[in-house]
């Protein structure tokens, strides 16, 4: 037992000498011994606590001063609030003892890093969601809390195996949803990448293994092409007296997964799997910009480049302020090579984001993007929705990363996101301009409110007293300002709208001895195109819908033998009582749904966003009724709720399925030549022995796509399908999608 002490407390200790060793900023005594009495002070704190892995907790806060210092680049102030990040939650330290210790900047920090406490109202709010708009808060006030923040969430990504997997996969979920959008929106390049690829490692670890073996596998072809490549660039540096480095860089592994989901490639495919990196000094007196050029044009003298992938982000930086120059070549034996040309301060800011930032931007220097972009965020939270969640979904618009730069009548610039619209634009003015908008006039010609702006255009809105937003407008807006004014103008008249409906349908029940319920609105809401219970009452009080036929509707029998003939085995937390006349447990605490076919009451259902069928990976969100909705783990929705909604999770996993079939939708594209189409048909239905319910392909300019739904048992069953398909002759991809309009 000693011994392991002794071994914890040697390794505690290497680690702080290890942040002190690594932290540039740390190098009078002054601040050194602040950092020590800092790590002396959370040790005491944390004495005797340990993390899931087992290891002592004073870990965890070393690891991420560690990230902040070393890996970021962060000072003194950042690595103190890092070490004493967890104390105010976890121990019995307050914010007051901290300032006594350190001062008030050290303990605002650490207070912007300390989740909330209390009570929130679960059903309109998210704990999840409320604890990242406050984190939110201080970004204006001091851009370091967010960073420390992103530094503890990927020390516990790095940490994750020692939770089980429902915990892993929430976590995982909320990471790629929120925290590296984030990182990449305030530059932190390194981190953003890491996160994604844990995310992915954890959410599909098979998927993952893949790639990372294949990868492994080509390494050493790949340097050999690098080194082919980059010697007669090496050369011709050389000769023009650039002081430089160059290297190879593979794409993350999440990006080529990403890149192989959205072209429906495989690996082997993709071309770009890495870039060449050329970082140089700079000359004395000659612009930065002008040696970026100047180095593209030496290897465009060697190699061809492809004139449609130049990205020339250093005469206009990426918002995030990411600069450099980016071109494709051609190079030997005929293959595309991306180079990536940057400056060594360039470099810095893509390594290490919004710290780098700050260290460059000189006094009385213009606003940059992100400065602008951090000010929209404080504006957006200075007004928060009262509906956590729509708080997310706004935020996450605001991480755009890709912009437009349209005019004004007068020549202002105005800064929007890529797919902005007018209506974007009339927002982005003055809210009251936006509620009044009829139209615009974009480069001198009459269009609607809802075109698509491009960069360059100049943009005159027309209004007209009397208009008012509609519902629709939505759909016509990407930017939070627009959305939130639209919302908020819509709010109060739906807010009477859903009183209206609600007394309406309370009193139709009433008549037939009934009252709200989960089994009611589980007939009501289909039946009246709802998704959720206010848009059903807002229909009835604005008189969209009838109840004249509810009797009906509520005597009916929605059993669908097609949806739920099969069972699931759910995982139960330890606070979740069993029920007895629901769910058995069996001896490992896996609740059983069974299948009711008869009319009894059913505790799940399959999630009408994503169609789950036998054998997809799911996870289990459980209602305020105690119903379980079923969604595939890679479903928008689903990564949505894990992000912000995680106590609602149930880990589900399929035990047995029956013999009765499920509807899927496959899309298919290929050569349209004789016989396809009945090739096609045959393999479904006498080689598979697969119903089609309906077969929608067009042929147009020699080529065809289009889809086809099946009903299969599985989707072990579908795989095969699709792998069998894509061999025929004419066929060149075959991949599920999914049904919007199901039975």
């Amino acid at each position: 037992m000693g011994e392991k002490i002794i071994t914890e407390e040697t390794r505690v200790q290497e680690e702080m000498e290890a942040i002190l060793q690594y932290c540039a900023y740390c190098k009078t005594k002054k601040d050194k011994d602040l950092v020590m009495k800092a790590f002396r002070m959370a040790n005491q704190a944390h004495k005797g606590m340990r993390r899931k892995s087992g290891e002592p907790f004073i870990m965890h806060p070393l690891a991420v001063a560690r990230i902040v210092s070393e890996e970021i680049g962060m000072g003194v102030t950042s690595v103190i609030s890092a070490i004493l990040h967890d104390v105010v939650e976890d121990t019995e330290l307050t914010i007051e003892n901290i300032e006594n210790a350190f001062g008030k900047k050290v303990a605002s920090i650490v207070e912007g890093l300390t989740k909330i406490s209390g009570v929130f109202d679960k059903e309109s709010n998210s704990l999840q969601a409320e604890n990242f708009r406050k984190m939110l808060l201080t970004l204006s006030d001091d851009v370091r809390v967010i960073i420390i923040k992103l530094a503890d969430r990927l020390h516990n990504m790095r940490t994750l195996n020692s939770l089980p997997h429902d915990k892993r996969v929430k976590i995982a979920g909320e990471t790629i949803y929120l925290y590296a959008p984030l990182a990449h929106r305030l530059g932190l390049y390194n981190i953003k990448t890491e996160m994604e690829d844990l995310s992915l490692l954890h959410r599909y670890p098979k998927v993952y293994n893949e790639i990372s073996e294949k990868i492994a596998l080509s390494e050493k072809k790949r340097q050999q092409l690098i080194n082919h490549f980059s010697i007669p660039i090496i050369a011709r540096l050389n000769e023009n007296n650039f002081d430089y480095d160059i290297s190879g860089r593979s794409k993350s592994i999440y990006s080529i997964y990403q890149k192989m989901q959205m072209k429906n490639v495989s690996f082997e495919e993709i071309y770009d799997l890495f870039a060449i990196r050329i970082v140089f000094e700079p000359k004395p007196i000659v612009p930065e910009k002008t040696q970026c050029w100047d180095i593209y044009s030496n290897i465009t003298d060697i190699y061809p480049p492809k004139p449609d992938r130049i990205r020339d982000w250093v005469s206009t930086p990426k918002a995030n302020g990411y600069e450099a120059l980016h071109t494709t070549v051609m190079g030997p034996n005929g293959k595309w090579m991306e180079v990536q040309i940057r400056s060594r301060r360039m470099d810095e800011i893509a390594e290490r984001g919004f710290a780098a930032h700050w260290k460059y931007k000189t006094a009385g220097a213009e606003d940059t993007e992100l400065d602008k972009w951090v000010k929209n965020i404080r504006t957006m939270l200075e007004k928060p929705s009262s509906d956590a969640m729509e708080f997310l979904d706004d935020f996450k618009l605001n991480l755009f990363a890709s912009e437009i730069m349209v005019f004004t009548p007068k020549g202002h610039i105005v800064t929007l996101p890529k797919d902005a619209t007018a209506l974007d634009f009339a927002y982005e003015i003055h809210s009251e301009i936006g509620n009044k908008a009829i139209g615009a006039k974009i480069n001198h010609k009459l269009l609607p409110i809802n075109t698509k702006l491009s960069s360059g255009d100049q943009v005159e809105i027309l209004t007209a007293e009397g208009r008012k937003p509609s519902v629709e407008w939505n759909d016509y807006v990407t930017t939070v300002k627009a959305k939130s004014a639209i919302k908020a103008t819509l709010k109060a008249e739906r807010k009477n709208r859903i009183e209206v409906g609600k007394q309406m349908l309370e009193q139709q029940l009433k008549k037939m001895n009934l009252t709200p319920s989960g089994r009611v609105f589980k007939k009501l809401l289909p039946a009246f195109e709802s998704t959720n219970k206010d848009q059903l009452y807002s229909k009835i009080g604005a008189g969209l819908v009838s109840l004249d036929n509810l009797k009906d509707i509520l005597s009916k029998n929605t059993k669908n033998k097609w949806v739920r003939v099969w069972d699931l085995s759910m995982g139960r937390s330890p606070s979740q009582p069993a029920d007895e006349n629901e769910s058995i447990y069996d001896d490992k605490g896996r609740l059983l749904l069974k299948e009711h076919l008869d009319d009894q009451k059913q505790n799940y259902e399959l999630g009408s966003c994503c169609n789950p069928i036998p054998g997809d990976e799911v996870i289990g969100e459980k209602q305020a009724d105690g119903l379980i909705i079923v969604h595939r783990t890679d479903c928008s929705d689903a990564i949505k709720i894990m992000s912000s909604q995680g106590d609602k999770l149930v880990t589900v996993s399929w035990t047995q399925h029956k013999v009765f079939s499920y509807l899927a939708r496959i899309y298919l594209s290929g050569w349209d030549r004789f016989g396809v189409y009945n090739s096609i048909t045959n393999t479904i239905a006498q080689e598979f022995n697969i119903s089609i319910r309906t077969i929608n392909l067009h042929g147009h300019d020699g080529i065809f796509d289009g889809t086809i739904d099946l009903y299969v048992h599985n989707s072990s069953d579908l795989n095969n399908l699709i792998m069998n398909l894509v061999k025929l002759k004419g066929v060149d991809s075959v991949h599920r999608v999914e049904i919007k309009d199901q039975l």
